[in-house]
């Protein structure tokens, strides 16, 4: 069971809670690739195994969400897990209102961490000093949003926006929310969130946890344990043969003629039967490309070790 396995969250249970189960069911080493907040839902990239080393290469995925937003309602999570904080009637809101107000999203976004969140402040996360009520500087960091659409709108008077937005890793969608009610001078909270994308890795080919529970070894092996070759398959790949393959695997750097006209700054290095053998950084020198590798793939153990040079 080395790879990566594609997980439908349920709402109402932590991204912890979810490995905690595989890990337990499996009886294997396991980690997620990404957070999703308890009241969300959807597709949850977990690594089992030895491929638990490949989760820093999945991290850094840009993530696509369907987001339902609520307008006339905020909450101190900005999610519908919060107290509300403030309520009113908005029934003037229109769709082309909310349409023009997404669209002015797009592109390099400052953004708030909220309060409620588990990122860690002079070693403590946000979400405990917030519960305590202490007032906290919070952080503002630079998100790319791709594209952020508007799905169904549906009028009356606490307006809801169903929303489809593909943005970069780390971006809170709770906050996007309350942005876009502060862009239309209307409160507003993130009503649900399910994630469907990660990578290259969709929702439609996850499973759920009673799947998980009823699957036997074998079924595990051929259905559902993504091998590491596809686990990174967003990444550049580059394929190499023998002689150099023996090399990297033992962490020597390598040099090897171009296969395109400009090198990626990372690849995923593959054998000729395309199975992984590392992920590598790489250079051009001397009109030849230079693999130096990061993370290899021992075909002998079947475990990931690191190369950190």
């Amino acid at each position: 069971m080395d790879g990566i396995v594609r997980v439908v969250k349920p709402p109402g249970m932590t991204s912890h809670e979810v490995v905690g189960y595989v890990r337990s069911l499996w009886g294997v080493k396991a980690g997620h690739t990404g957070t999703l907040d308890r009241a969300a839902a959807g597709l949850l990239v977990l690594c089992v195994g030895s491929a638990t080393r490949l989760a820093q290469y999945l991290v850094a995925c840009d993530k696509s969400y369907r987001a339902e937003i609520t307008f006339g309602i905020s909450t101190t999570t900005y999610d519908a897990e919060g107290a509300v904080t403030q309520q009113r009637c908005v029934p003037y809101l229109t769709a082309e209102q909310v349409q023009t107000a997404l669209g002015g999203f797009t592109g390099s976004v400052p953004l708030q961490v909220p309060a409620y969140s588990a990122m860690r402040r002079d070693g403590e996360r946000l979400y405990q000093r917030a519960r305590r009520g202490e007032q906290v500087d919070l952080p503002v960091r630079q998100v790319q949003i791709h594209r952020w659409e508007l799905i169904e709108f549906v009028p009356g008077d606490y307006p809801r926006a169903v929303t489809e937005i593909e943005c970069s890793a780390g971006t809170y969608v709770r906050s996007l929310a309350v942005m876009i009610g502060e862009r239309l001078s209307v409160p507003a909270y993130l009503s649900f969130l399910v994630r469907t994308r990660v990578g290259s890795h969709h929702l439609a080919a996850a499973v759920t946890l009673e799947e998980l529970t009823n699957l036997t070894n074998q079924a595990i092996a051929q259905t559902v344990i993504v091998p590491p070759a596809e686990a990174v398959a967003h990444l550049p790949q580059v394929v190499v043969d023998a002689p150099i393959a023996s090399y990297l695997r033992h962490g020597t750097a390598q040099e090897i003629q171009p296969q395109s006209t400009q090198p990626p700054a990372q690849a995923a290095i593959l054998t000729k039967d395309h199975n992984l053998l590392c992920i590598a950084e790489v250079e051009e020198s001397n009109g030849r490309w230079r693999l130096q590798p990061r993370t290899v793939l021992s075909p002998s153990a079947g475990q990931l070790t690191e190369e950190n040079r």
